[in-house]
């Protein structure tokens, strides 16, 4: 390239990392160049200074200056590996709906959603085994936490995907989670309003109610069964969408979920009831436009074998379908 080229971040690329969309177009340009590119103020998005993960909207304007030709590779590098047929038929098995535009999956729990230190094993990096007719392998569009099981959707394009994470963002999702907690909330039906920060410190993220420099983070909240003044069925509606906000919100309250040490301490498990250790957070229900047509889509998950366990030992129904919130609909 002998000049300075403006390009125009087409609809479909709409959301997409700056340094992804390099690799897209500029397949050549390595990741170290392009840092100082994007340092030395050479490139530019609108006019504007950018980071390589800066995420990118429709029609702006990237400055991109001459390249010249890429020096030539000093190795072959790693291929990367082809997904394992396990791996493959594994994922699918996951598929709880799937049309053009969307696929939705049924996350275990166990099962991180993307990598991380000493994470190798992941949704995201089996979403290749996804593909089936699609000319690319889907995108995620909102995450669980690793021990939380249920419905999580997937965008099968850019386009897709991008309209999908515009929902998320502008809480259009109507999400149901189930949980089992130690204790009753009283009263049984409400909404927590308790701000959210992340503690500073020590490794490893963990999130506390504050009040003075946290985000606002609000949960609407409903009983729908009880083992005595012991534990409670719960189905929980984040109306925001913070780091733990739900296990944060639960322990706050003084009802732990089930399971989860980790805001919970001691007081988030049941001696001398053969109950699963195991966290008990599910994503029961997800409700959204669908990103073509409009209309609502409705996805369920069934509970995971521990979660059902524990249903089943108290006699609550597992595959109960009734809004919790009829009245916030």
């Amino acid at each position: 390239m002998s000049g300075v080229e403006i390009r125009v971040v087409a609809a479909g690329e709409a959301e997409m990392r700056l340094d992804r969309w390099f690799r897209l177009h500029f397949p050549d340009l390595g990741h170290g160049r392009l840092q100082k590119l994007l340092r030395t103020g050479q490139v530019r998005v609108d006019g504007h200074r950018a980071k390589a993960n800066a995420r990118l909207e429709a029609g702006a304007e990237i400055r991109v200056p001459p390249l010249g030709e890429a020096p030539p590779p000093t190795s072959a590098g790693p291929k990367e590996k082809p997904l394992a047929e396990a791996d493959i038929a594994f994922i699918r098995s996951l598929v709880l709906y799937r049309d053009d535009d969307v696929i939705a999956l049924d996350k275990p729990p166990g099962l991180a959603v993307q990598g991380g230190t000493g994470t190798h094993r992941h949704i995201d990096g089996m979403l290749e085994g996804l593909r089936f007719d699609a000319e690319d392998a889907p995108r995620l569009v909102h995450r669980l936490d690793r021990d939380t099981s249920g419905v999580l959707l997937l965008g099968r394009s850019r386009a897709a995907a991008s309209a999908l994470g515009k929902v998320f963002r502008g809480r259009e999702a109507r999400k149901i989670y189930w949980a089992i907690v130690v204790g009753v909330p009283d009263p049984r039906q409400g909404r927590i309003d308790l701000a959210i920060a992340k503690l500073p410190g020590r490794a490893g993220e963990k999130m506390a109610v504050d009040l003075d420099d946290g985000q606002r983070a609000f949960t609407d909240f409903r009983v729908l069964e009880s083992a005595g003044k012991r534990l409670a069925w719960v189905a929980l509606w984040p109306q925001t969408g913070r780091t733990h906000q739900l296990r944060v919100h639960c322990a706050a309250i003084g009802c732990p979920i089930l399971g989860d040490g980790k805001y919970g301490g001691q007081d988030a498990f049941i001696a001398g009831q053969g109950l699963s250790r195991k966290l008990h957070l599910h994503a029961r229900e997800i409700t959204i436009p669908h990103p073509t047509t409009g209309k609502p889509l409705i996805v369920r998950a069934p509970l995971p074998a521990h979660m059902r366990e524990t249903w089943n030992f108290f006699g609550f129904d597992p595959d109960m379908t009734e809004d919790p919130f009829p009245e916030l609909s």
